[in-house]
């Protein structure tokens, strides 16, 4: 493609990383009518995509020779570097004006490192960060946050409204994912403060269903949180946003502050809580603390003095 050349629907996609939010955008993507490759480690991952038209790369490599938009949604920044920098081989085997999309959270450092390394081998990079729930993805409804070149942003309009209700630009490379971090942190805490609430309500002896709908429909419960509450009423954790991602999340959110030199205490306090409930191994929802801080706390025992 040629430098700020506006994608359309005709442009073929390649996409790595199928899981719970990657699977689902892909799937928006194939349903807006984009003729696209996918890969995943996992190959079972593809095997729905495959089913509505998709074809399955090897490997990166491959996928990325064949397309003229790469997305990819991984677990983190080191994999992001081995798909993009190292085994995957992405940057060494697609074309010369070939378009990068790179939907992980990571971070910002991570994202300039790879925007650097695309524009030597002539390919436009941007980061994309994505806010919302999978059911969100579901929907196409989305928000996205972009780093990079404001152009190559404009140009991909066509992939962002089939999968975000709204999309914001934020900067130059890295800034996208600067404003995940952002967006996270008052998402976990938020979460955090939901969770200490709950607990206070239930040692208050408010019966529990009301006060889970209650507090639901207050001013002061952000939307992203409403419904945990809902699911969460219900003893519904079923991951949507594992815990386990969230606790990576607040470890990019603390190492940037300690970059910085930025106290950051309620962070702190809240991540090491998620940290706790993410240790237990379960695949589940982030809102997981709710429960935590619901369960009375232990009580040693405690033999006093002889008198």
């Amino acid at each position: 493609m040629l430098p700020n050349e506006k994608i359309t629907s005709g442009s073929r996609l390649g996409f790595i990383g199928l899981g719970y939010l990657g699977s689902r955008i892909a799937r928006r993507l194939v349903a807006a009518g984009f003729p696209m490759v996918v890969y995943d480690r996992d190959r079972t991952k593809a095997t729905g995509l495959a089913a509505i038209g998709a074809e399955v790369a090897k490997d990166p490599g491959t996928l990325a020779g064949e397309v003229d938009v790469v997305l990819s949604c991984l677990l983190d920044g080191a994999a992001v570097e081995t798909v993009y920098l190292g085994t995957g081989k992405v940057l060494r085997n697609a074309r010369p004006g070939t378009r990068i999309i790179e939907l992980s959270t990571i971070a910002p450092a991570t994202s300039r490192q790879l925007y650097q390394a695309a524009r030597e081998f002539g390919i436009s990079m941007l980061d994309v960060a994505v806010s919302g729930s999978t059911a969100s993805a579901e929907a196409g409804a989305l928000t996205l946050f972009g780093g990079g070149e404001r152009e190559v942003f404009a140009a991909a309009e066509p992939i962002v409204a089939a999968i975000a209700k709204q999309w914001f630009y934020m900067g130059p490379s890295g800034s996208g994912v600067a404003m995940k971090l952002v967006v996270n942190t008052l998402l976990g805490v938020g979460m955090q403060a939901v969770a200490e609430a709950v607990a206070l309500g239930s040692r208050l002896n408010l019966p529990r269903d009301l006060l889970f709908d209650t507090l639901a429909k207050t001013a002061v419960v952000a939307p992203a949180h409403t419904g945990k509450l809902a699911t969460a009423k219900k003893h519904n954790y079923a991951p949507q946003f594992p815990v386990r991602l969230m606790r990576k999340d607040f470890g990019l959110v603390l190492d940037a502050a300690t970059q910085f030199g930025l106290s950051m205490p309620a962070t702190e306090a809240a991540a090491a809580i998620n940290s706790e409930e993410a240790a237990s191994g379960n695949e589940e929802d982030f809102s997981a603390v709710i429960r935590r801080m619901e369960q009375p706390a232990e009580v040693e025992n405690v033999v006093p003095p002889a008198a």
